[in-house]
C-alpha cells in the first residue's frame, strides 16, 4: 500500500471530524465519495445526508481518535478502525463510538467510501 501507515489514514479521518467541528459541509463533501454509505445507529446515510448534518452549524464540539487499527484491503483501499470520543455542541456529557471507515484512492485522491459507527458501552 505504498508504505502508508495508520497515521496517514488517521489524518484523513481527522479531516472529516474537523469538517464536522467547523461546520464545513464543503470540506466534508470533498472527503466523501459520490457513492458514500454511512451505517449509523439511526440508519443509513448517503453523502448528502452526511453533509446536511452541518446545515445548522457544527455537529461536533471536540473529538479524539484512539485505538486505531489499519486493515489493508488492496493497494488502493484501506479500512481504518478506531474509537472516537467526542462532545456535541452545547452538551456536557461526551459520547464514544467505534468506527470502521473504508478509504479508496481514485485518480490519486483518497476518499471515504463507507463508514459504520457503533456506540461504545460506557
Amino acid at each position: 500500500m505504498h508504505d502508508l501507515e495508520v497515521q496517514f489514514f488517521i489524518d484523513l479521518e481527522s479531516r472529516v471530524w474537523d469538517a464536522l467541528a467547523n461546520g464545513d459541509a464543503d470540506a466534508d463533501l470533498e472527503l466523501l465519495s459520490a457513492d458514500f454509505v454511512g451505517v449509523y445507529p439511526t440508519g443509513f446515510a448517503n453523502r448528502a445526508d452526511h453533509a446536511n448534518q452541518l446545515a445548522d452549524g457544527p455537529s461536533i464540539a471536540s473529538y479524539s481518535i484512539s485505538e486505531a487499527k489499519l486493515i489493508e484491503v488492496s493497494g488502493n483501499a484501506a479500512m481504518l478502525c478506531y474509537r472516537a470520543d467526542y462532545l456535541r455542541p452545547h452538551r456536557s456529557v461526551g459520547e464514544a463510538m467505534f468506527v470502521s471507515s473504508l478509504w479508496f484512492q481514485r485518480d490519486g485522491r483518497w476518499q471515504n467510501e463507507f463508514s459504520q459507527d457503533t456506540p461504545a458501552n460506557s
